[in-house]
């Protein structure tokens, strides 16, 4: 009897800890930081260790397509980035023609081209429910990602979302034989109307070396909102009009 029990409580506090599959914790934590079928407009601020300037970028997204306008500093101002699918593509002023980039290569300081636009993880992703940890005082499910093609930002994420909110709090970008090499702490501060309901939308990302613990990259999110986005935009033969 006390074996049944038991397994009856073990059984129990199974369903209620693994209530959602790994698809599902990603596709809900993915809507706070920009993966979302509707049309979405905010703004950025990337600051990194030790520099006195930041730069400015404007965001639109719609689904898994971006673009990305640089705002500051002068240097940079009109650049464009345009996250088409997974492809990408800048512009910059002058140029007769976009160039075609990777995620992968770094935008500044810790921060790749990929951190800047819309998080769609559950797209490029295949999860996996590893566990449970204590992330900040808060109850978290550990999902392994592993990258379902090679023009994603990262090859593996260790990704810790929260059990209550299902918000993507921690992440660890990991090398192909799975050790971190950064990783990045997250904060949602801001709101959003998104389908008509008001939901948390991420307001702070700080990314910091694995190796070298002062060398950080923040990026801060503000204004977000919904907008009425033409598919036109995401068009490359666009960009150099």
């Amino acid at each position: 009897m006390k074996f049944l029990t038991f397994f009856f409580c073990l059984a129990a506090f199974s369903v209620s800890a693994w209530a959602f599959n790994a698809e599902e914790i990603l596709h809900k934590a993915d809507r706070a930081r920009g993966g979302v079928s509707d049309g979405l407009t905010w703004n950025i601020q990337l600051q990194d260790s030790g520099s006195s300037s930041a730069s400015e970028y404007e965001v639109q997204v719609k689904g898994v397509d971006a673009l990305v306008r640089c705002t500051a500093p002068a240097r940079q101002k009109g650049e464009l980035y345009l996250f088409n699918d997974r492809n990408l593509w800048l512009h910059r002023p002058g140029l007769k023609k976009p160039i075609s980039l990777s995620p992968r290569q770094r935008l500044s300081g810790q921060a790749a081209n990929g951190d800047i636009a819309s998080t769609n993880y559950a797209r490029d992703y295949e999860a996996k429910l590893e566990g449970e940890d204590v992330i900040n005082g808060k109850n978290c499910f550990r999902l392994f990602l592993q990258a379902k093609a090679k023009n994603v930002t990262y090859d593996k994420i260790r990704y810790w979302v929260t059990k209550d909110t299902l918000l993507g709090v921690k992440a660890e970008f990991l090398t192909l034989d799975g050790k971190p090499f950064k990783s990045a702490l997250f904060e949602y501060g801001n709101s959003v109307l998104v389908s008509g309901k008001k939901a948390p939308f991420v307001s702070k990302m700080n990314i910091e070396d694995a190796m070298v613990k002062d060398n950080k990259t923040t990026i801060i999110y503000t204004s977000p909102k919904p907008a009425a986005i033409p598919e036109s935009l995401f068009n490359v033969n666009n960009l150099v009009r």
